[in-house]
């Protein structure tokens, strides 16, 4: 049976082939050229680890596969400002248009109005996606390493250096873990929900951290921090204090209150 991931990158190849027939290399590098907004998110991450705070990376998103639509008047701009108004350091934002409903241009109208350093959250399988997403405006990728090969999971980290963005590997179990740790100028994000069942468990920050004490990079705990006692938990075993939150905070009826909550852990 196909998984929920397998569908996902199946689509990915046959909306990817389309854009790159429309869209040259050199149209995406004249766009990045006149783009002046760009920001370090591994540098933010780093910046207020160093002033020993909790990084919150507020994800903007209208539906995912687990949980159908999420926000039904879904208006990204005010989500975004309502994260920058309760201090999240950084934004995810989903761009990946099938699965998601989401769009590419919604990273260019929050960064015409924000300055908070962006995530572009997409299925990333091609290199020629990395300055594609760029042109956009987005300060970071991620790898998805459950949905590549160690080669292709190179070249796109590679084409990501190069264009000076910040890279998240992102890992769901010990093997993903040690393949991630020759990844050296990345962050990354332990994702707490199996993308192939859906499954979400916290121990997975727990379990898998154990195979990262060795990265020099931060860390993130992603997926499944539902309150203030979850993101505590994952500190209080992992020492993890980047919280990358979207469905906790899109489905709350008081979304500031959850994110004071979550900033507040004890450290």
């Amino acid at each position: 049976m196909e998984n929920i991931l397998e569908k996902i990158i199946k689509q990915k190849k046959e909306d990817l082939k389309t854009i790159k027939e429309t869209i040259s290399l050199n149209t995406i590098e004249n766009k990045i050229k006149s783009i002046d907004s760009f920001l370090d998110f591994k540098k933010t991450l780093i910046n207020n680890h160093e002033l020993k705070k909790v990084s919150l990376i507020a994800e903007i998103k209208k539906a995912s596969p687990s949980a159908g639509i999420i926000v039904k008047d879904f208006d990204h701009l005010k989500i975004a400002n309502l994260y920058c108004n309760n201090n999240a350091v950084c934004l995810s934002v989903l761009t990946e248009e099938k699965f998601f409903l989401g769009n590419p241009n919604y990273i260019t109208d929050i960064k015409k109005k924000i300055k908070l350093p962006v995530l572009a959250k997409d299925f990333f399988i091609d290199p020629y996606q990395v300055p594609y997403s760029k042109s956009f405006g987005c300060d970071c990728i991620i790898i998805i390493l459950s949905a590549l090969s160690e080669n292709q999971a190179d070249e796109i980290y590679d084409e990501a250096l190069k264009n000076k963005l910040s890279v998240i590997v992102e890992v769901h179990d010990e093997n993903e873990a040690e393949r991630a740790l020759k990844y050296n100028e990345a962050i990354i994000g332990i994702n707490n929900r199996d993308l192939k069942t859906l499954n979400v468990s916290l121990e997975n920050s727990v379990r898998i951290k154990k195979k990262l004490t060795s990265h020099q990079g931060p860390l993130i705990s992603e997926s499944g921090i539902k309150n203030q006692k979850d993101a505590q938990y994952i500190y209080d075993n992992t020492g993890i204090k980047n919280f990358l939150i979207g469905e906790s905070l899109l489905a709350n009826g008081e979304p500031s209150k959850l994110i004071k909550d979550i900033l507040s852990i004890s450290l």
